[in-house]
Protein backbone atom coordinates (compact mmCIF):
# COMPACT_ATOMS: atom_id res chain seq x y z
CA UNK A 1 0.00 0.00 0.00
CA UNK A 2 2.91 2.34 0.70
CA UNK A 3 5.15 1.01 -2.07
CA UNK A 4 5.00 4.35 -3.91
CA UNK A 5 6.71 5.97 -0.89
CA UNK A 6 8.97 3.14 0.36
CA UNK A 7 10.59 1.19 -2.46
CA UNK A 8 12.23 -1.42 -0.22
CA UNK A 9 9.57 -4.16 0.07
CA UNK A 10 10.77 -5.54 3.41
CA UNK A 11 10.90 -2.09 5.01
CA UNK A 12 7.58 -1.17 3.40
CA UNK A 13 5.80 -4.23 4.81
CA UNK A 14 7.32 -3.66 8.25
CA UNK A 15 6.27 0.00 8.30
CA UNK A 16 2.74 -0.84 7.12
CA UNK A 17 2.33 -3.55 9.75
CA UNK A 18 3.67 -1.38 12.58
CA UNK A 19 1.61 1.61 11.43
CA UNK A 20 -1.75 -0.16 11.30
CA UNK A 21 -1.15 -2.19 14.44
CA UNK A 22 -0.04 0.83 16.46
CA UNK A 23 -2.98 3.00 15.36
CA UNK A 24 -5.54 0.33 16.26
CA UNK A 25 -3.86 -0.42 19.60
CA UNK A 26 -3.56 3.28 20.49
CA UNK A 27 -7.20 4.09 19.69
CA UNK A 28 -8.44 1.15 21.74
CA UNK A 29 -5.83 1.89 24.40
CA UNK A 30 -7.45 5.26 25.10
CA UNK A 31 -10.70 3.48 25.92
CA UNK A 32 -8.87 0.89 28.04
CA UNK A 33 -7.06 3.51 30.12
CA UNK A 34 -10.12 5.70 30.55
CA UNK A 35 -12.26 2.75 31.68
CA UNK A 36 -9.50 1.70 34.11
CA UNK A 37 -9.33 -1.81 32.68
CA UNK A 38 -5.66 -1.77 31.74
CA UNK A 39 -5.39 -5.41 32.86
CA UNK A 40 -7.30 -6.31 29.70
CA UNK A 41 -4.11 -5.58 27.75
CA UNK A 42 -2.03 -8.41 29.13
CA UNK A 43 -5.08 -10.68 29.47
CA UNK A 44 -5.96 -10.37 25.78
CA UNK A 45 -2.36 -10.64 24.63
CA UNK A 46 -1.93 -13.87 26.56
CA UNK A 47 -5.28 -15.15 25.29
CA UNK A 48 -3.95 -14.68 21.75
CA UNK A 49 -0.63 -16.23 22.81
CA UNK A 50 -2.38 -19.29 24.28
CA UNK A 51 -4.62 -19.62 21.20
CA UNK A 52 -1.61 -19.41 18.89
CA UNK A 53 0.20 -22.11 20.87
CA UNK A 54 -2.86 -24.38 20.70
CA UNK A 55 -3.19 -23.67 16.98
CA UNK A 56 0.42 -24.60 16.41
CA UNK A 57 -0.01 -27.81 18.42
CA UNK A 58 -3.10 -28.81 16.45
CA UNK A 59 -1.50 -27.92 13.13
CA UNK A 60 -3.99 -25.19 12.25
CA UNK A 61 -3.38 -21.52 11.44
CA UNK A 62 -1.80 -19.54 14.25
CA UNK A 63 -3.62 -16.28 13.53
CA UNK A 64 -7.18 -17.77 13.27
CA UNK A 65 -6.58 -19.74 16.48
CA UNK A 66 -5.34 -16.59 18.24
CA UNK A 67 -8.38 -14.60 17.06
CA UNK A 68 -10.82 -17.28 18.23
CA UNK A 69 -9.16 -17.57 21.64
CA UNK A 70 -9.09 -13.78 22.11
CA UNK A 71 -12.75 -13.36 21.15
CA UNK A 72 -13.82 -16.20 23.47
CA UNK A 73 -11.99 -14.58 26.39
CA UNK A 74 -13.38 -11.14 25.47
CA UNK A 75 -16.95 -12.38 25.66
CA UNK A 76 -16.28 -14.30 28.88
CA UNK A 77 -15.03 -11.25 30.76
CA UNK A 78 -18.40 -9.55 31.25
CA UNK A 79 -20.47 -12.58 32.34
CA UNK A 80 -17.68 -13.89 34.57
CA UNK A 81 -17.40 -10.57 36.39
CA UNK A 82 -21.19 -10.36 36.82
CA UNK A 83 -21.78 -13.94 38.01
CA UNK A 84 -18.63 -14.18 40.13
CA UNK A 85 -19.43 -10.78 41.67
CA UNK A 86 -15.85 -9.67 41.21
CA UNK A 87 -14.33 -6.54 39.67
CA UNK A 88 -13.28 -6.86 36.03
CA UNK A 89 -9.59 -6.47 36.93
CA UNK A 90 -9.77 -9.40 39.36
CA UNK A 91 -11.44 -11.59 36.74
CA UNK A 92 -8.81 -10.61 34.19
CA UNK A 93 -6.05 -11.42 36.65
CA UNK A 94 -7.43 -14.93 37.11
CA UNK A 95 -7.79 -15.41 33.35
CA UNK A 96 -4.27 -14.11 32.77
CA UNK A 97 -2.79 -16.77 35.02
CA UNK A 98 -4.85 -19.50 33.38
CA UNK A 99 -3.95 -18.41 29.85
CA UNK A 100 -0.27 -18.09 30.65
CA UNK A 101 -0.31 -21.63 32.05
CA UNK A 102 -2.03 -22.96 28.91
CA UNK A 103 0.45 -21.24 26.59
CA UNK A 104 3.48 -22.46 28.51
CA UNK A 105 2.06 -25.99 28.75
CA UNK A 106 1.64 -26.37 25.00
CA UNK A 107 4.99 -24.73 24.20
CA UNK A 108 6.89 -26.97 26.64
CA UNK A 109 4.92 -30.04 25.52
CA UNK A 110 5.73 -29.41 21.86
CA UNK A 111 9.40 -29.05 22.73
CA UNK A 112 9.19 -32.30 24.71
CA UNK A 113 7.67 -34.04 21.66
CA UNK A 114 10.42 -32.63 19.48
CA UNK A 115 8.04 -30.74 17.22
CA UNK A 116 10.67 -28.10 16.49
CA UNK A 117 8.48 -25.21 17.64
CA UNK A 118 10.12 -21.88 18.48
CA UNK A 119 8.07 -19.50 20.60
CA UNK A 120 10.33 -16.49 20.08
CA UNK A 121 8.17 -15.09 17.27
CA UNK A 122 5.03 -15.29 19.40
CA UNK A 123 6.80 -13.87 22.45
CA UNK A 124 8.72 -11.01 20.85
CA UNK A 125 7.25 -10.65 17.35
CA UNK A 126 8.74 -11.00 13.88
CA UNK A 127 7.58 -8.14 11.73
CA UNK A 128 9.37 -9.25 8.54
CA UNK A 129 7.63 -12.64 8.38
CA UNK A 130 4.12 -11.30 7.75
CA UNK A 131 2.00 -12.17 4.74
CA UNK A 132 0.34 -9.44 2.68
CA UNK A 133 -3.10 -10.71 3.82
CA UNK A 134 -2.15 -10.11 7.46
CA UNK A 135 -1.24 -6.52 6.69
CA UNK A 136 -4.59 -6.01 4.93
CA UNK A 137 -6.35 -7.44 7.98
CA UNK A 138 -4.44 -5.04 10.24
CA UNK A 139 -5.42 -2.13 7.98
CA UNK A 140 -9.06 -3.21 8.16
CA UNK A 141 -9.15 -3.43 11.98
CA UNK A 142 -7.30 -0.12 12.22
CA UNK A 143 -9.90 1.67 10.09
CA UNK A 144 -12.70 -0.15 11.95
CA UNK A 145 -11.39 1.09 15.30
CA UNK A 146 -11.15 4.67 14.05
CA UNK A 147 -14.65 4.55 12.51
CA UNK A 148 -16.09 2.98 15.66
CA UNK A 149 -14.76 5.82 17.80
CA UNK A 150 -15.88 8.43 15.26
CA UNK A 151 -19.50 7.21 15.18
CA UNK A 152 -19.85 6.31 18.86
CA UNK A 153 -17.69 8.98 20.49
CA UNK A 154 -20.59 10.44 22.49
CA UNK A 155 -21.63 7.02 23.79
CA UNK A 156 -18.04 6.05 24.60
CA UNK A 157 -17.52 9.27 26.55
CA UNK A 158 -20.72 8.63 28.50
CA UNK A 159 -19.63 5.08 29.34
CA UNK A 160 -16.22 6.35 30.43
CA UNK A 161 -17.89 8.91 32.69
CA UNK A 162 -20.22 6.41 34.36
CA UNK A 163 -21.66 3.17 32.99
CA UNK A 164 -24.78 3.22 35.13
CA UNK A 165 -25.64 6.82 34.28
CA UNK A 166 -25.02 6.08 30.60
CA UNK A 167 -27.36 3.09 30.74
CA UNK A 168 -30.00 5.09 32.59
CA UNK A 169 -29.85 7.78 29.92
CA UNK A 170 -30.79 5.22 27.26
CA UNK A 171 -27.37 4.31 25.88
CA UNK A 172 -27.01 0.64 25.01
CA UNK A 173 -23.91 0.09 27.09
CA UNK A 174 -23.45 -3.66 26.67
CA UNK A 175 -23.39 -3.80 22.84
CA UNK A 176 -20.86 -0.97 22.70
CA UNK A 177 -18.77 -2.48 25.51
CA UNK A 178 -18.72 -5.89 23.86
CA UNK A 179 -17.95 -4.27 20.53
CA UNK A 180 -14.90 -2.65 22.14
CA UNK A 181 -13.83 -5.99 23.64
CA UNK A 182 -14.22 -7.74 20.27
CA UNK A 183 -12.07 -5.16 18.48
CA UNK A 184 -9.41 -5.38 21.19
CA UNK A 185 -9.43 -9.17 20.81
CA UNK A 186 -9.02 -9.07 17.02
CA UNK A 187 -6.40 -6.30 17.14
CA UNK A 188 -4.33 -8.15 19.72
CA UNK A 189 -4.53 -11.43 17.79
CA UNK A 190 -3.50 -9.80 14.51
CA UNK A 191 -0.66 -7.90 16.20
CA UNK A 192 0.74 -10.97 17.95
CA UNK A 193 3.16 -11.85 15.14
CA UNK A 194 4.35 -8.24 14.92
CA UNK A 195 5.25 -7.27 18.48
CA UNK A 196 4.77 -10.52 20.40
CA UNK A 197 2.58 -11.50 23.31
CA UNK A 198 4.96 -10.11 25.93
CA UNK A 199 5.12 -6.62 24.38
CA UNK A 200 1.58 -6.00 23.17
CA UNK A 201 0.65 -4.43 26.49
CA UNK A 202 3.06 -1.58 25.71
CA UNK A 203 1.22 -0.75 22.46
CA UNK A 204 -2.18 -0.83 24.15
CA UNK A 205 -1.36 1.35 27.16
CA UNK A 206 1.72 3.52 26.63
CA UNK A 207 0.61 5.80 23.72
CA UNK A 208 -2.57 6.70 25.62
CA UNK A 209 -0.56 7.24 28.81
CA UNK A 210 1.75 9.63 26.93
CA UNK A 211 -1.19 11.56 25.44
CA UNK A 212 -2.76 11.91 28.89
CA UNK A 213 0.35 13.78 30.08
CA UNK A 214 -0.30 16.66 27.68
CA UNK A 215 -4.01 16.76 26.86
CA UNK A 216 -7.19 17.02 28.89
CA UNK A 217 -10.13 15.75 26.86
CA UNK A 218 -10.99 12.28 25.61
CA UNK A 219 -11.34 13.63 22.07
CA UNK A 220 -7.75 14.93 22.21
CA UNK A 221 -6.54 11.58 23.57
CA UNK A 222 -8.08 9.82 20.57
CA UNK A 223 -6.21 12.15 18.22
CA UNK A 224 -2.84 12.31 19.99
CA UNK A 225 -2.37 8.66 21.00
CA UNK A 226 -2.50 7.19 17.45
CA UNK A 227 -0.16 9.91 16.15
CA UNK A 228 2.34 9.17 18.93
CA UNK A 229 2.06 5.41 18.39
CA UNK A 230 2.32 5.62 14.60
CA UNK A 231 5.34 7.95 14.62
CA UNK A 232 7.21 5.86 17.19
CA UNK A 233 6.37 2.56 15.48
CA UNK A 234 7.49 3.78 12.05
CA UNK A 235 10.73 5.06 13.57
CA UNK A 236 11.23 1.74 15.38
CA UNK A 237 10.64 -0.25 12.18
CA UNK A 238 13.08 1.87 10.19
CA UNK A 239 15.80 1.87 12.86
CA UNK A 240 15.39 -1.84 13.53
CA UNK A 241 15.74 -2.88 9.89
CA UNK A 242 18.42 -0.29 9.12
CA UNK A 243 20.69 -1.37 11.99
CA UNK A 244 19.61 -5.05 12.27
CA UNK A 245 17.87 -4.60 15.63
CA UNK A 246 14.75 -6.44 16.87
CA UNK A 247 11.90 -4.17 15.76
CA UNK A 248 9.28 -5.04 18.39
CA UNK A 249 11.47 -4.71 21.50
CA UNK A 250 13.17 -1.60 20.08
CA UNK A 251 9.83 0.14 19.48
CA UNK A 252 8.62 -0.86 22.95
CA UNK A 253 11.76 0.71 24.42
CA UNK A 254 11.20 3.90 22.40
CA UNK A 255 7.61 4.17 23.64
CA UNK A 256 8.73 3.63 27.23
CA UNK A 257 11.44 6.28 26.93
CA UNK A 258 8.89 8.70 25.46
CA UNK A 259 6.55 8.02 28.37
CA UNK A 260 9.34 8.72 30.89
CA UNK A 261 10.16 12.00 29.12
CA UNK A 262 6.47 12.90 28.95
CA UNK A 263 6.07 12.43 32.68
CA UNK A 264 9.10 14.63 33.35
CA UNK A 265 8.07 17.52 31.09
CA UNK A 266 4.28 17.18 31.38
CA UNK A 267 2.57 20.52 32.17
CA UNK A 268 0.22 18.59 34.44
CA UNK A 269 3.10 18.10 36.88
CA UNK A 270 3.56 21.82 37.36
CA UNK A 271 2.27 22.98 40.71
CA UNK A 272 0.88 26.52 40.63
CA UNK A 273 2.63 28.84 43.05
CA UNK A 274 0.34 30.76 45.37
CA UNK A 275 1.65 34.32 45.45
CA UNK A 276 -0.69 35.42 48.20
Amino acid sequence: MLEFIITNNILCHAVEAMLFSSVACAVLGVIITQLNISAIGFTMSHAAFAGAAIGMFLGVGITPAAIIASIVIAFLLGPLSDHARMPADTTMGVLFGMLMAIAIFFIVYMQYLGMGFSASGLLFGDVISLYREEIYALAAISFAAVLFVFFFLKEIKAIIFNKKIAEASGIRVKPIYYGILAMIAITVALSLNIVGGLLLYVWLITPAAIAIQFFHTVRDFFIAAPIIAAGTSIAGAWLGLEYSLPVGPLTAMLLTILFALAVVISPKRRIPINKN
